[in-house]
């Protein structure tokens, strides 16, 4: 009887024992300190091979495995038992994704063989996965082959998240020029103020530039589309390239020419985009303006054109932005390195009703005929000017028109002023060369003549005025070279 009460009383000892063991490895974390030191003990008896995987290959192009891999780690349930992660908001602001944090090993099974990768981030980005060598032959193309099946269809759900990418200045403690973050733009080709027509050639060229892979290469040329858009500033020039993005789905490359130094450093710049890509070059004019050398002139004409281009340019839209077109060399304009001209003016009447439209939600109003004579009349406003106007006045549309028919009236009589005070400023020139000429005893004239002419110029200055401002309404915008 005593032999079974003790026998009882050990077996209860034992379970007590169990219990207060699990909760002090679960519930403190012992396990896991555990865990790793059996398995460091194991790798004390195991020999490893690694496999470097870097985001750039040997030419600086990205390195598409290195993509694959990192979407395949995000997804590891292994992440969350790490002892460090990061966490980073998906597409959807309700989404939280995991990821490697520099340097941290995170572990995975396949085929009953463990593997080990590590995010290294010195100098340059890389993953190393650790496999044991006694596995190698086994399992290491099936391994990689099950990431690439099971992370191809992700990242074609992902082609939807656009990211925008700027360069920054050289620097020898990174391979990786660019910059990234998710692209967001709201801006679409029904949101823009241009002419209906001129919008649906544009659809059309980038459409027909798709589907022509195999056209251009049986021409021999690479596969690009180059676009210039010029015009006065507040023109909607950078949401067409973001409207151009969105209807493209392509990512978008916005090059800083002044940081960039040399013509290596273009080339190195173009490597490192991808396909399936728009790259921008802002303010072309004013970098040629302040930066007029020679070589940087010639890197700039290699870049649009150049032998690297042809090779690495493929599937890409080119786009470059200028104030206006005769600050620059026609050489750069030249078609082969411009396929597309398209002109941004500052408003004009059918604009303003696109815009109406789109701010306002106003097809028509009793204002209207009020504010297509005074556009008649000459003056104008960029659509950034009366967008702007419309947003804060969003509430009460006939507050809004009544705050553009106002602006535009300031800016009628600027120019009126300005036309004016270039008249005057002519004639008074005028006029002291003749009574230079006067004193030398070559020519005489009296004053009435002189008031006449003034008044004939003036007259003529008008006329020109309305004829430029007419050709002007009447010219295309959409130019292709």
């Amino acid at each position: 009887m005593k032999l079974f009460f003790r026998l009882c009383f050990v077996i209860f000892v034992g379970i007590c024992f169990c219990w207060l063991l699990r909760v002090l490895l679960f519930r403190t974390g012992l396990i896991f300190l555990l865990k790793k030191w059996c398995r460091i003990l194991q790798d004390c008896f195991h020999v490893y091979q690694s496999f470097r995987i870097p985001e750039f290959n040997e030419t600086s192009q990205h390195n598409h495995l290195y993509r694959k891999v990192s979407a395949y780690l995000s997804s590891l349930n292994a992440l969350e038992d790490s002892d460090f992660t990061n966490l980073i908001t998906g597409k959807k602001p309700n989404d939280i994704l995991l990821r490697l944090d520099s340097n941290q090993t995170v572990e995975d099974n396949f085929l009953g063989a463990k593997v080990f990768w590590t995010n290294q981030e010195i100098g340059s980005r890389n993953f190393v996965l650790r496999i044991r060598k006694a596995d190698k032959r086994r399992i290491l193309r099936p391994y990689l082959q099950h990431i690439h099946t099971l992370t191809a269809d992700e990242i074609e759900q992902k082609k939807g998240d656009l990211k925008l990418f700027m360069n920054s200045k050289p620097n020898n403690q990174s391979d990786t020029r660019w910059t990234s973050i998710q692209f967001k733009h709201p801006s679409t080709f029904d949101s823009i103020a241009m002419e209906t027509d001129l919008k649906d050639k544009v659809k059309s060229d980038l459409e027909s530039f798709l589907k022509s892979k195999q056209y251009y290469h049986r021409l021999g040329r690479v596969w690009k589309r180059s676009y210039l858009l010029y015009g006065p500033s507040g023109t909607g020039k950078s949401s067409f390239v973001a409207a151009m993005a969105n209807f493209l789905s392509y990512d978008v490359y916005n090059i800083d020419l002044f940081k960039v130094s040399d013509d290596s450093d273009f080339k190195f710049l173009l490597l490192q985009t991808t396909s399936k890509s728009i790259i921008v070059v802002e303010d072309l004019d004013r970098f040629l303006m302040e930066k007029s050398s020679a070589s940087s002139v010639t890197a700039l004409m290699n870049f649009m054109d150049g032998i690297l281009t042809s090779c690495c340019a493929e599937e890409r839209v080119m786009i470059f932005t200028v104030n206006s077109k005769e600050q620059v060399e026609p050489t750069i304009l030249r078609p082969g390195r411009i396929d597309v001209h398209i002109h941004f003016p500052l408003c004009d009447f059918s604009a303003f009703k696109n815009l109406a439209i789109n701010y306002l939600g106003l097809k028509d109003h009793k204002l209207f005929p009020q504010v297509e004579e005074i556009f008649h009349n000459g003056a104008t406003l960029s659509p950034a000017e009366i967008g702007e106007l419309m947003i804060t006045n969003r509430n009460s549309p006939s507050r809004a028109i009544k705050s553009v028919i106002s602006a535009l009236q300031t800016n009628g009589e600027r120019r009126r002023v300005g036309h004016i005070g270039q008249l005057l400023s002519d004639s008074g020139s005028r006029q002291s060369a003749a009574e230079s000429v006067e004193s030398s005893g070559v020519f005489k004239t009296e004053n009435n003549q002189t008031g006449k002419e003034f008044r004939k110029l003036y007259g003529l200055l008008r006329m020109k005025s309305n004829k430029i401002s007419q050709s002007l309404d009447s010219s295309p915008w959409y130019k292709e070279r």
